[in-house]
């Protein structure tokens, strides 16, 4: 009782083919390639976004804040 044998296989894969329809199963499959395709989109998308927003500065500099800015003028 262990693995399933080929006719368990196949009267599976029958019944799937009369529910869903011989061109159904394709379209699904399409569909999920297109979902994958737009979520890793928007993975790199957001990973963009977040270089754009990132700040370098260099050892050398230093960043003022208000009060100092104000004192200096």
């Amino acid at each position: 009782m262990g693995s399933f044998s080929i006719w368990h296989w196949l009267i599976v894969l029958v019944v799937v083919l009369l529910l869903f329809g011989r061109g159904k199963i394709p379209e699904l499959m399409g569909d999920m390639a297109k979902g994958i395709k737009s979520f890793k989109k928007g993975m790199s998308d957001e990973d963009e976004a977040e270089k754009a927003r990132t700040v370098e500065h260099r050892n050398d500099e230093t960043v003022a804040t208000p009060k100092e800015k104000a004192s200096k003028s």
